[in-house]
């Protein structure tokens, strides 16, 4: 019957003597690797072999602990986890209105949403607060067409309203409350703005004022997408830090 295939150590016609392979020599060579593999614990010596153990020991520290890159990715990782839950107890702790029949000296209205203008003419109104500061007021904007917006009569806005024309940020905001805090002598305010602007704007505010006065927070709820408020948490991360790097 007609072999298909060669035994492994059949010589062929194109081979040389010496290039034979004989089952007792592939027995000899496979001794020669196992002698090899015990005398090297386990690493069979070789081009190929070799090639790979080298690139495992650049991999690996002579200590057996992390590369330098490891430890950057782990402190990135941890930065990251911080920074998140920073942000969510940023949420969870967003001030809402103040408590129902608070009184204070002045009330200050931070101009830039909606609710604002119309929960400072409220206060007003009712008597819970001497005088009203609109901070952030456009130029263009007259006394009478804030009144008849906020709804306050012409003759308690006339005596009682003051409006900011200086201000186009939120530290420049808290320059101008600080301002008007100064010249009226007030001990304490209240300060309506939104919800989530509420902490950037007292950090602002607080390192512009004398340690006395009072701040009472109402904050005006304001839904913003999940966008919006991981950009205000930032701004407020970058606000306390520049008061801590360069305080006023």
């Amino acid at each position: 019957m007609t072999r298909l295939f060669h035994k492994p150590w059949a010589p062929h016609k194109w081979m040389r003597p010496n290039e034979i392979v004989t089952p007792r020599l592939l027995i000899a060579r496979r001794g020669q690797m196992q002698l090899r593999s015990a005398a090297s614990g386990g690493y069979v010596s070789g081009p190929m072999v070799a090639r790979k153990t080298n690139s495992s020991a650049r991999k690996r520290r002579p200590g057996g602990g992390p590369s330098a890159l490891g430890w950057f990715a782990r402190g990135l990782a941890l930065a990251a986890l911080i920074w998140i839950g920073g942000f969510v107890v940023f949420i969870f702790s967003l001030p809402g209105a103040a408590a129902e029949g608070t009184t204070t000296e002045g009330v200050v209205v931070l101009t830039g949403g909606p609710g604002r203008l119309d929960r400072g003419a409220q206060v007003l109104k009712a008597g819970l607060a001497q005088r009203l500061l609109v901070s952030g007021v456009h130029p263009s904007v007259k006394p009478k067409e804030l009144a008849k917006a906020a709804g306050i009569p012409d003759k308690l806005a006339s005596c009682k309203v003051d409006m900011g024309f200086q201000a186009d940020s939120t530290r420049t905001n808290a320059v101008e409350v600080a301002d008007w805090v100064a010249r009226n002598k007030f001990k304490s305010i209240r300060l309506v703005t939104a919800s989530y602007h509420m902490p950037r704007a007292r950090a602002e505010l607080e390192a512009r004022l004398p340690t006395d006065v009072q701040v009472v927070n109402d904050g005006v709820r304001a839904g913003l997408p999940l966008w919006s408020m991981l950009v205000e948490y930032a701004k407020f991360q970058a606000s306390w830090l520049m008061l801590r790097v360069r305080p006023v």
